[in-house]
């Protein structure tokens, strides 16, 4: 970093943004991205790295959208379990663009282990894991050997995800189909759903497949598991959300010279008639030739100048689904993989969060309800009337253990529904607004709502942006290829 009075006294002050704007020369393209989630975030980069001076707002005291960290007492607690895929190229991307991919890495070849309790003879552990092969043999030996199905169920599982793979995700009138309905209709049984499409599904729709398009678990299925062999080995964090996508994000744009506006909501957009933007903030408007909006469907809804998008009651149209995760701290370790998947018991997925948060008295584990519609509000004595017993039968290292603290988060929309016909809905990048674009994982991405998602569509808003200022420009994706 250079010493302010190793500056030049003669030069022109820097912009807030960072930039330096030239004597005489042509005035420097400037932009607002309002939210600074993963979406916003991205698009932020992207413009800046393209010489636009640019400004992010964001409502909260963080970045990080719902991917963030909090402190409970002495721990640091993310709000939920997020993981990836190596197949989320884009979010690797932003992983390497940050300097966080080393604190986030994947796993070398795809492991699942995946306990079945509701089993008379009591509990039985599964794994779902591929080998060295191409696909679809990378995971016909754990097909094979899968113990929570039938031999008949097994065979029937290839037959679906050969006709699955068959299928092109694009193709709209896939969006109207129930993936429940395709999966009965190739013989596949209510077991099988529930102990593999759905355990599989749920995680990463946030949705069982009673209620998620076709069109999307085509995408989900073969983009993970039918594409590339290494394409669903799985990554998380090791170490807390905030640091990866608030601190060494918030570095990052600090380092490209993006001023970032915490605590500040934009309150209203306005076209000037001159091809430019006002963004009113509290005590303050900010003008720009772009804008992007990435936050949630229900604020851009109320943000949108009239006539900036064909139906705008689409937006309020596109269902939200909840998350809830259940956190908690033993006195001692009773897990001794990092994550499980689990069947036959309300309990989903569970995660050792030890390391990460700080814990050293003993084990931290957090369980990702996904699709929680039943039980998002209930009391937080319920819920732990709840899971502590059904840890103990999945744990039997709990049943003697003390539990140190119980607690919930609750994120009520932490996606957009999947359901059929949400492909409709969802918008692309671009506004009938010249220079106003979307973004966030709910826009017309091609993906659910994933931090891959996410990335993507701060991708397609800054390719739109730059593309409009005149920018040439190579897509991220395509430099790395």
């Amino acid at each position: 970093m250079t010493d302010p009075a190793d500056r030049d006294p003669t030069a022109p002050p820097p912009h807030p943004c960072g930039a330096r704007a030239v004597p005489g020369g042509p005035r420097a393209a400037t932009a607002v991205v309002v939210g600074g989630g993963l979406g916003g975030i991205t698009a932020a980069l992207r413009l800046a790295d393209e010489g636009v001076r640019v400004t992010l707002l964001e409502g909260r005291p963080r970045l990080g959208g719902l991917a963030f960290s909090f402190q409970r007492g002495g721990l640091t607690v993310d709000n939920g379990q997020h993981v990836h895929l190596r197949c989320c190229t884009a979010y690797q991307w932003l992983l390497n663009r940050i300097g966080g991919a080393h604190l986030a890495p994947v796993q070398d070849r795809l492991d699942v282990p995946v306990l079945d309790a509701d089993r008379p003879a009591g509990r039985r552990l599964g794994r779902l894991r591929r080998a060295a092969l191409p696909v679809p043999l990378h995971l016909a030996a754990s097909l094979a050997t899968y113990p929570h199905l039938s031999l008949g169920e097994r065979a029937g599982v290839g037959r679906a995800a050969l006709a699955l793979k068959a299928l092109d995700p694009a193709d709209p009138a896939l969006d109207d189909i129930g993936f429940a309905d395709w999966l009965t209709r190739h013989g596949q049984s209510p077991r099988t759903i529930r102990a593999l499409w759905d355990l599989v599904g749920v995680a990463t729709l946030n949705a069982p497949a009673t209620h998620t398009s076709l069109g999307l678990a085509a995408m989900v299925f073969r983009t993970g598991l039918l594409s590339e062999p290494g394409a669903a080995d799985i990554g998380w964090a090791r170490v807390p959300l905030g640091h990866l996508h608030d601190t060494l994000a918030r570095a990052a744009l600090d380092a490209r010279g993006v001023r970032t506006l915490l605590r500040t909501k934009a309150r209203s957009l306005t076209p000037t008639g001159d091809g430019r933007w006002t963004v009113a903030v509290p005590g303050d408007t900010l003008e720009a030739d772009t804008v992007v909006l990435a936050v949630p469907q229900r604020e851009t809804h109320d943000l949108l100048p009239p006539g900036a998008v064909d139906d705008p009651g689409a937006l309020l149209r596109i269902g939200t689904a909840p998350i809830l995760n259940v956190h908690v701290l033993y006195d001692r370790t009773v897990l001794s993989r990092p994550f499980f998947a689990a069947l036959g018991s309300p309990v989903q997925w569970v995660f050792d969060r030890t390391a990460a948060s700080g814990f050293t008295v003993g084990q931290y584990l957090a369980l990702s309800q996904s699709a929680a519609h039943d039980e998002i509000d209930a009391p937080v004595a319920e819920l732990r009337a709840r899971y502590l017993p059904e840890l103990e039968r999945l744990l039997p290292l709990t049943r003697g253990a003390r539990v140190h603290d119980f607690f919930v988060t609750r994120e009520r929309t932490a996606t957009f529904a999947p359901a059929p016909g949400v492909g409709r809905l969802r918008p692309g990048a671009r506004t009938r607004a010249p220079g106003l674009y979307l973004a966030g994982a709910w826009t017309a991405t091609g993906w659910p709502a994933t931090m891959e998602g996410a990335v993507r569509s701060g991708f397609t808003a800054a390719s739109a942006a730059l593309s409009a200022l005149g920018r040439p420009h190579v897509h991220p994706l395509e430099e790395a290829a």
